[in-house]
């Protein structure tokens, strides 16, 4: 049970502060200037009822008199009264921060909790300032004493800044970013300076810099699409670092038989994970490094192919959260790009059984255009996957989400441009099925983006050939829109299209209106001999009901 007190005071020594009060008389209950609030009842007292321990006795704090007998308070009860005391002197001293909620919008409830706007996750220091010693630069030097200075700046550069704590080691901070810098330009226009000793010390600064702990994100509602990313806290640093990397690994004299005993599988696998950082910097680095590790380490280019492939098939089927798919994508988009002739069983397999299911996770549209891409580049390498890939988006076509319907019919699109006649021939019958749903649909985007498909000129004429089996199967849905949907520029549209059916195949299309007029009429009479059914029905219960009240006669 709690109370409420207008001022509480641990049960134990009187502050000093409060002495005088107590010895003069003062009204003890008058408000002393200490939080007010609901504090559990045990080990906490009004101040009128406070007492001053004093070795083994209590004695009141107002005026003199024989001591009460008091119970000793338990020792335990002494640390939570003295514990919850200092919480509420803490409470009292630290305002609450307050922000402005919409109670309308689950938008604004979670923007209503703290943010952070940087986070990091590098090694954090022990409150010890740290020192580095200043070494000449290397334009300074000698040349034959600047690959033994270079390593040891390498060594220097190892050392890892906590960039939350904003005014710690300010100084070190800076001279590692200039010296970071200075090995930039070094790494860049110098010759000579990649001996064998620099691989493993290049590749240890990397490592100790860039591997690490990714922050986990500040909510688990976070949405990539409206919410800003957290950023990196370190990335004075971190970017510089990555910068070196890259250009070490561009460096005419850089060997990859030196450097494959450093850059493995291990280093690699290293680097996938952190595509998952929340920072869009790092990521689009990150993209550039591992591209650049493909290109000159010809050992490790199936090894990656096959961890990309795990992160893709733990997205869609465990956890649906990795930030950086759409940079994996746009990685693997050059790869396929390169893909000798015939395709590997393999690369066939990827295709089919990771990157067609990528369609069915929520958050597509972060990385549709990169994956429709990919998918566009495997067709142009082999046509002959078209229609497993067609059979799969139609196999996973989004039945409540308009959004990804109309990003659906884009890459169709896509894949129809470039799609061979003998191809297309396979797909026409379920793929003409699906953009008649679309075109029937009453989201008029979903529609607007399916009529256009009457606009490229490529698809006309795979229409045009095709006529006598794609006519049929689009008529009666473009002539009920015509007659019956909401929105005139969609009816506008299936006008046009209609025009251009007519156009192709009149005697066709003629049949096909006869026969659409004729159907209609039988539903209409159908309908109709329904109804009147009903109808006999209902006066046939009615009279059967006024019978049994007696109101007509049997």
């Amino acid at each position: 049970m709690g109370v409420i007190c207008s001022g509480v005071m641990p049960a134990g020594p009187a502050p000093s502060r409060f002495l005088p009060l107590l010895r003069r008389g003062v009204d003890t209950h008058t408000p002393l200037p200490v939080l007010s609030a609901a504090v559990p009842s045990h080990g906490l007292l009004c101040c009128c009822c406070a007492v001053q321990r004093s070795g083994g006795n209590f004695t009141r704090g107002l005026g003199t008199g024989p001591p009460p007998r008091a119970k000793p308070i338990p020792t335990d009860y002494e640390w939570s009264c003295r514990s919850t005391f200092r919480a509420m002197s803490s409470a009292a001293t630290t305002p609450p921060s307050v922000d402005k909620v919409d109670g309308f919008s689950r938008k604004s409830v979670r923007k209503a909790k703290q943010k952070r706007s940087q986070s990091s996750s590098q090694f954090r220091s022990q409150g010890k300032p740290i020192e580095l010693t200043p070494l000449p630069l290397l334009k300074d030097v000698p040349a034959p004493e600047q690959p033994e200075l270079f390593l040891k700046k390498l060594q220097q550069c190892c050392t890892v800044f906590d960039f939350m704590d904003t005014l710690s080691d300010l100084k070190m901070k800076e001279y590692k970013r200039s010296t970071l810098n200075e090995l930039v330009d070094y790494v860049t226009v110098s010759r000579g300076y990649l001996t064998e000793q620099a691989y493993p010390e290049v590749v240890k600064m990397v490592s100790y810099n860039i591997f690490r702990t990714l922050p986990p994100s500040d909510s688990n509602e976070f949405d990539p699409e409206e919410d800003e990313p957290t950023l990196e806290a370190s990335w004075p640093h971190l970017q510089l670092v990555y910068e070196f990397f890259i250009r070490f690994l561009e460096s005419q004299e850089f060997q990859p038989s030196i450097a494959k005993k450093y850059i493995d599988q291990k280093f690699v696998l290293q680097l996938l994970e952190l595509f998952d950082s929340e920072d869009p910097r790092e990521r689009d680095y990150l993209k550039t490094v591992l591209h650049r590790i493909y290109g000159k380490f010809l050992g490790l280019r199936a090894f990656i192919r096959k961890q990309i492939n795990n992160i893709f098939l733990r997205f869609v089927y465990e956890t649906e959260h990795f930030n950086g798919v759409a940079e994996l994508l746009e990685i693997l988009g050059s790869i396929i790009n390169g893909f000798a002739l015939p395709l590997k069983a393999e690369h066939k397999q990827f295709l089919v059984k990771v990157l067609i299911p990528l369609h069915t996770v929520r958050s597509l549209s972060l990385f549709h255009a990169q994956l429709a891409y990919c998918i566009v580049q495997f067709l142009e390498k082999d046509p002959a996957l078209t229609e497993p890939v067609i059979r799969g988006l139609l196999k996973f076509w989004p039945k409540t989400c308009s959004q990804k319907e109309v990003m659906f019919l884009g890459e169709l699109e896509e894949i129809l441009d470039v799609i061979e006649p003998t191809q297309f021939v396979k797909i026409q019958e379920p793929l003409f099925k699906q953009i008649s749903r679309c075109v029937s649909s009453p989201h008029f985007q979903v529609a607007e983006r399916a009529l256009y498909y009457w606009n490229n000129e490529y698809i006309m004429s795979l229409i045009e050939e095709n006529s006598s089996v794609i006519l049929p199967i689009m008529f009666a849905s473009l002539y009920r829109i015509s007659k019956e949907h909401w929105n005139p520029a969609i009816v506008a549209l299936v006008y046009n299209v209609l025009k251009a059916f007519m156009e192709m195949n009149s005697t066709l299309f003629d049949e096909l209106t006869a026969t659409y007029k004729s159907d209609r009429q039988r539903e209409k009479k159908k309908e109709k001999e329904r109804e009147e059914l009903w109808k006999k029905l209902e006066d046939l219960e009615l009279k059967r009901g006024l019978r049994s009240d007696g109101i007509i006669p049997t």
